[in-house]
């Protein structure tokens, strides 16, 4: 999403993402890639159980993680569009979420 973020940004659309590592290893995993948006700390997987992409005893030492997940969410808190999958190394391609991005615009409008 990183190579991308300008193009989020020109249609309004901000990046972020969850884990349940601490905000400090999100600051330097961060630092380490050169993200330039936020990853937002969620330790106790509170959010992310809201969600729905916990993914039970799948981390490190049997710790509880998010399984991999891609949200569009409205400004008033509504997904619009989701991409789940149950492999840690598949992910949604910039492309593809711009493309959806594009496609509820213009249905939506900005």
């Amino acid at each position: 999403m990183e190579q991308h973020l300008n193009e989020f940004h020109a249609r309004g659309i901000e990046v972020a993402a969850i884990s349940v590592d601490s905000p400090e290893a999100s600051r330097k995993l961060i630092q380490s890639r050169g993200f330039h948006y936020p990853i937002l700390s969620d330790p106790k997987a509170e959010v992310i159980r809201r969600y729905g992409v916990l993914h039970p005893k799948a981390g490190e030492d049997g710790q509880d993680i998010a399984r991999p997940a891609e949200f569009l969410v409205a400004s008033k808190g509504t997904i619009i569009w989701e991409n789940l999958t149950e492999s840690l190394i598949v992910r949604a391609r910039p492309d593809a979420v711009l493309e959806a991005i594009d496609k509820l615009l213009g249905k939506q409008g900005r």
